[in-house]
């Protein structure tokens, strides 16, 4: 099965929410275990919150981008900001490492999302944005046991 979805909203926090369950519908027809739809909305819920928090500083206005595209059993989603960008995209992966603390942001948003994903890039360009880009395989479903 092929299919493929994009999904724009505004930079609030509440539409973190909204794009984790809309990509979770999304991947149903692949039939994802328990585990594969924790980690694949882990995964989604902590690519959001990171361009609405730190790409557009949860402005309200400016528009993050999902798209994700199913090609037989895997999944590639990118998730796209066109706020303030990374200054240095390898520190940023580093784990613990975050511009937020007085948030309670721990810096480990990016080491979760590369454990939970089959590969992650990150692109990033100051006062351009940042493409936050995952692939995630899910255990195959046996023709016989997939519901008509």
């Amino acid at each position: 099965m092929n299919n493929e979805m994009t999904l724009s909203f505004v930079a609030i926090e509440e539409n973190e929410a909204l794009a984790r369950m809309a990509m979770t519908c999304f991947i149903t027809p692949l039939d994802p275990t328990i585990e594969e739809i924790s980690e694949f909305k882990t995964i989604v819920s902590e690519a959001v919150t990171n361009a609405i928090i730190h790409g557009y500083e949860c402005d309200g206005k400016s528009l993050v981008t999902v798209r994700a595209v199913i090609e037989e059993n895997k999944v590639t989603m990118t998730v796209r900001d066109e706020g303030m960008g990374i200054f240095d995209v390898e520190q940023a992966m580093e784990p613990m490492f975050t511009t937020r603390p007085f948030m309670e942001r721990s810096g480990m948003g990016f080491t979760i999302m590369e454990s939970f994903a089959d590969s992650l890039s990150v692109e990033s360009v100051l006062g351009n944005g940042t493409i936050v880009k995952f692939e995630k395989t899910f255990s195959p479903v046996p023709e016989a046991s997939r519901m008509r």
